[in-house]
């Protein structure tokens, strides 16, 4: 049985009786995927993650009989995660989702510190961010990206371009000391 095939029984069975273990097991299924998103659209080891994906759990059940299975259930689950995390960083930080490259100041301050891969695409502004880990971590396509971020797909390619770009020069300019 496909995970897709087995999520709509699952789903069925929660929607049909309240069924407490079918929700169980879609939760079981899907949490440890939905937390990795979170955990690399915040950026670095954050407690919000968490809450982002609780909150995201409550609003999919909230609209789970809605559900029309235009996508995979992870793919729809996911929107649900994106947009508790664009809440809370449009909270935080009201111009945090620009998709604009940051100053060179901000680039020059950071030559001299050790990182790895992922703090450099920690550091990346969240626009760049989110199409980047979607596209190369998550292994979304750009459809499916415009889907979930409300792009067109060409924006999802010129974004991941432009992502790519940056995360290259920050790594290469603190491989440079």
């Amino acid at each position: 049985m496909t995970e897709s095939a087995g999520d709509r029984e699952l789903l069925e069975e929660y929607l049909r009786e309240l069924d407490e273990k079918a929700f169980l097991a879609l939760y079981r299924r899907h949490t440890p995927a939905l937390f990795g998103l979170a955990s690399r659209l915040c950026g670095r080891a954050n407690p919000e993650a968490e809450e982002i994906v609780q909150e995201a759990w409550v609003r999919a059940a909230q609209a789970v009989p809605s559900f029309r299975w235009d996508s995979s259930l992870r793919t729809w689950l996911c929107r649900f995660v994106l947009n508790c995390w664009r809440e809370r960083a449009r909270a935080h930080h009201p111009d945090s989702l620009s998709l604009e490259e940051p100053a060179a100041d901000e680039i020059q301050a950071a030559i001299g510190q050790r990182i790895d891969l992922a703090q450099a695409v920690a550091e990346l502004p969240d626009g760049f961010r989110s199409v980047l880990v979607l596209h190369d971590v998550e292994g979304f396509t750009h459809e499916e990206i415009g889907r979930l971020l409300g792009i067109e797909p060409g924006t999802s390619k010129s974004q991941l371009a432009r992502a790519r770009q940056a995360l290259r020069r920050r790594l290469g300019a603190r491989g440079s000391n």
